[in-house]
């Protein structure tokens, strides 16, 4: 019935655990392992935070004869829903348009690696006036579904390569891509996934960011305007993030 925490007032949210003793760890396992067969009443676990490794020294609590515990909430792994933005004559693709943030922290995600899925598209969530609308799908996590690797978790989406082209592209169109300079305001397409198919849908560039802008993934402002769009979805839904928006026939 004793509230005891070990780690707290050392360990903060955002902390990337590398190693506990000397011994490097990658995953949540490792690392239980590591506790849980401990030899010293005292660890030292190696932490990254802010780019600067660092040591902490703490006591693990016991909780029982053969377990020991550090208090410390541990998050190996995220999953969300998004789309694919583009795919090279190489199969690299490019999607979400936004980084993966951490719930917590809101701190972009550093990653190893990660895998690309299919989704199934279950129900459409639709937007309004303060409530982000979403479309809601779920993912079986296996390798018939798996498409590909994600390599790289950046500030203006996620990156990596396609392994199973034939499975998500049914036609493969070369599309030409559109100098910062030639993106205007006025009328685009943007090309995304409700139903059943993929369809083109119409919407506005109201402003497009000058390169100096504070925000490093916010290029333009777009409202959408196509009457069905906003129809099923309200405007812009969570699973949209990364939809190719079109202008003049060339990809912005």
């Amino acid at each position: 019935g004793i509230k005891e925490e070990p780690a707290k007032n050392l360990v903060k949210a955002g902390d990337y655990i590398v190693g506990i003793n000397g011994e490097k760890v990658e995953n949540k396992k490792e690392l239980a392992d590591c506790v849980k067969n401990l030899e010293k009443e005292t660890v030292i676990l190696q932490i990254r935070r802010d780019r600067e490794e660092i040591e902490l020294k703490m006591t693990p609590v016991s909780v029982s004869s053969k377990e020991r515990k550090l208090g410390i909430w541990v998050r190996d792994n995220l999953q969300g829903l998004g789309t694919i933005t583009f795919l090279t004559r190489d199969s690299r693709f490019g999607a979400l348009g936004h980084g993966i943030h951490d719930v917590d922290t809101n701190g972009l995600v550093e990653i190893a690696k990660g895998s690309l899925y299919a989704t199934n598209i279950r129900t459409l969530m639709k937007g309004r006036a303060g409530m982000p609308g979403s479309l809601e799908g779920i993912i079986v996590y296996n390798s018939f579904n798996r498409l590909g690797e994600i390599e790289k978790n950046t500030e203006a989406g996620i990156y990596g390569k396609l392994e199973k082209v034939d499975r998500l592209v049914e036609e493969e169109i070369a599309i030409e891509v559109a100098k910062k300079e030639e993106i205007c305001t006025g009328p685009a397409q943007i090309r995304c996934c409700i139903g059943d198919e993929i369809c083109y849908y119409d919407v506005e560039i109201l402003k497009v960011y000058p390169d100096d802008d504070d925000e490093s993934n916010r290029n333009m402002m777009i409202k959408v305007t196509d009457k069905e769009l906003l129809e099923k979805t309200g405007g812009i839904v969570q699973g949209m993030s990364g939809s190719p928006i079109v202008q003049n026939g060339k990809l912005i």
